[in-house]
């Protein structure tokens, strides 16, 4: 539950995040557990970069007998599809346009503001898209590197969503291989699309459903968008490339 206040001019006052889950820790990392907060579940919201003058966060985890496990990118996952698409319905509420809304906000992270920046200037955000088209800006931090992503994407009268372009970029400090890094976030689109429009896990009897590619679909070669990769280490540091850039896609 996400609840915000702006002021009369649009600008945002304070911050309430209420979190309720399971803990994939709980049983195979129980040191992550600190005074009953699983400090791996409650990334995005416990490091948000995003400078609001009053926050409160509280969290109370909730296990069932189904036991959670590690996905790619674990907690940077469900919690920034959470958070950025509550900015978003903050910056409609100001008036404001999403990109512009988030850059006020990170003005005191210089790095997710970076990498922000890279990333709408690559995707041209101040220029109009065709008619029915839409698009998405997001930024999340994760796994010691800084991305963000531009989704570019349309809705036919079925309802059906199809994804036109992705610009998807990171700082991860340093970067040894480009190419290695391009392919860790190409694979990142696929399986956070698939995420978005298929994946889902469903139990019956006690069990998971699913079993194969059969009955969970990956997202198939005719389906990827086309995908610009931004590349924009800053140095100083050493983040990942393997899992960061699903977070803001």
């Amino acid at each position: 539950r996400l609840k915000a206040a702006l002021d009369a001019s649009g600008e945002p006052t304070a911050w309430y995040v209420r979190q309720a889950d399971q803990s994939i820790f709980s049983n195979i990392r129980p040191e992550a557990i600190k005074d009953g907060v699983d400090t791996i579940g409650v990334r995005t919201f416990a490091d948000a970069p995003y400078a609001f003058p009053n926050i409160r966060m509280e969290y109370a985890m909730r296990n069932t007998h189904v036991p959670p496990g590690p996905w790619r990118a674990v907690a940077h996952t469900h919690n920034p599809f959470i958070r950025e698409c509550f900015i978003d319905e903050l910056a409609v509420a100001a008036g404001k346009d999403p990109y512009q809304f988030r850059r006020k906000l990170l003005a005191k992270a210089p790095r997710d503001l970076g990498i922000l920046d890279a990333v709408a200037k690559a995707a041209d955000w101040e220029k109009p898209l065709p008619s029915g088209v839409h698009r998405g800006i997001a930024v999340q931090d994760a796994y010691g590197s800084y991305t963000a992503a531009v989704i570019e994407v349309s809705v036919n009268d079925k309802g059906e969503l199809k994804v036109h372009r992705v610009v998807v970029g990171i700082d991860p400090g340093y970067i040894v291989n480009p190419d290695s890094v391009r392919a860790q976030a190409e694979g990142c689109v696929a399986y956070s699309l698939t995420a978005a429009l298929y994946g889902e896990i469903t139990i019956k009897d006690g069990r998971v459903a699913q079993s194969n590619f059969h009955d969970y679909p990956m997202l198939r070669i005719a389906e990827m968008p086309k995908v610009e990769v931004v590349l924009a280490p800053t140095g100083g540091f050493w983040g990942g490339v393997g899992e960061p850039t699903f977070a803001p896609l």
